[in-house]
């Protein structure tokens, strides 16, 4: 399991993007979708799960 944060500095906030077995989740997705989407090109995953614990200004 790889776990990485994803972190806007201007507008200070954070995201996560797990990979588990060719599976990833994002926890709080930020706007912008590109990160997401080449993390999981770059790692043989699928995008299988969004979560979200709290909006984003």
């Amino acid at each position: 399991m790889k776990i990485e944060q994803i972190y806007t500095g201007c507008l200070a906030q954070g995201a996560y993007f797990i990979v588990s077995n060719g599976e990833a989740a994002v926890i709080d997705p930020l706007r912008e979708v590109n990160p997401y989407i080449r993390k999981a090109e770059q790692t043989g995953a699928k995008i299988r799960y969004v979560f979200e614990t709290h909006f984003h200004a």
